[in-house]
């Protein structure tokens, strides 16, 4: 991730509500949420949601995958995991040891599915 996707996605996250959608979409893993069900867990109306996970996807930091006649959302681990690995590339002047921690749970932090165990 170099400089300008980080300000990007920075810029994505630094509103409340579109915080709480990347929040609910981890902890909902690979199965990703339908809009509506978004909507309902952070109270916003379905034209306001969709505003939401347009600037989401824009940022690279969701994706969204028509299943049937929803549109399903899932958390983008790679590029959550590239954010925190852009915060940590200069870690504590020399001593990655310090930051060892917290790059190593960016690095674990992609749910299992069949196609990234094989």
């Amino acid at each position: 991730m170099d400089q300008r996707q980080a300000l990007g996605a920075f810029a994505a996250l630094s509103q409340e509500t579109r915080l709480q959608i990347v929040r609910l979409l981890v902890v909902a893993g690979p199965d990703g949420m339908a809009a509506g069900a978004l909507a309902e867990k952070v109270e916003v109306s379905p034209s306001n949601i969709s505003f939401h996970l347009k600037e989401l996807e824009h940022s690279g930091l969701i994706a969204a995958q028509r299943q049937s006649r929803s549109i399903i959302y899932t958390a983008n681990y790679d590029s959550l995991g590239g954010l925190v690995r852009f915060l940590m590339e200069d870690c504590c002047s020399g001593h990655p040891e310090i930051c060892a921690p917290a790059a190593k749970v960016a690095a674990c932090c992609v749910p299992k599915t069949e196609e990234n165990l094989q």
